[in-house]
């Protein structure tokens, strides 16, 4: 299976792939797309780069399932509402893409890959780079993408069979299978 992580930002999204077979994990790629040589004030523009990239990637590297971060409330709205904005670009491409979307926290993240939800950007890179036995450590952006596929790699199949089954809970801050 081929699993496309997605970290998604307004100014950057981390893009991470992996093929999963059982318990490996092998490295496709990573990296960012950007909205900086964009108008900073053209909201549209900069939605649809991210909207064209994540389209790009599916394109590029086929894969059979995404695994996106849930946007979390932040202290400041307007930055909420526009992560929401570019988040909602990014799930929307993969949708249009046919593809199957999963959604964890990043607390959910942190706990799959670094083993406690408090654990801060080095960590994440750091266990990353060991989990995937990279020479150097990706990006913030890019390991958190790469964290969230690494999650979906190793938990989005039970938890799909608990959802099938009707045992696992469905919350806006839980597990989220769409389509």
């Amino acid at each position: 299976m081929r699993v496309l992580g997605i970290d998604p930002g307004l100014r950057t999204t981390g893009f991470g792939v992996l093929d999963v077979d059982g318990p490996r994990l092998r490295y496709v790629a990573s990296g960012v797309i950007q909205t900086r040589d964009a108008d900073q004030g053209d909201l549209p523009a900069r939605l649809k780069l991210l909207f064209d990239g994540i389209g790009e990637l599916m394109a590029r590297y086929r894969p059979q399932v995404a695994a996106v971060e849930i946007v979390f409330v932040n202290v400041n709205p307007q930055a909420t509402l526009l992560l929401g904005q570019a988040r909602g670009a990014c799930v929307t491409a993969l949708v249009a893409g046919d593809l199957p979307v999963a959604e964890y926290t990043a607390l959910q993240m942190k706990k799959a890959v670094a083993g406690h939800g408090r654990a801060d950007k080095a960590q994440v890179q750091a266990m990353v780079q060991r989990l995937l036995q990279l020479p150097a450590a990706p990006g913030p952006d890019a390991a958190d993408a790469l964290g969230l596929a690494i999650t979906h790699a190793h938990a989005g199949e039970a938890l799909a069979r608990l959802q099938a089954a009707g045992q696992a809970r469905r919350t806006s801050g839980m597990y989220r299978q769409t389509r």
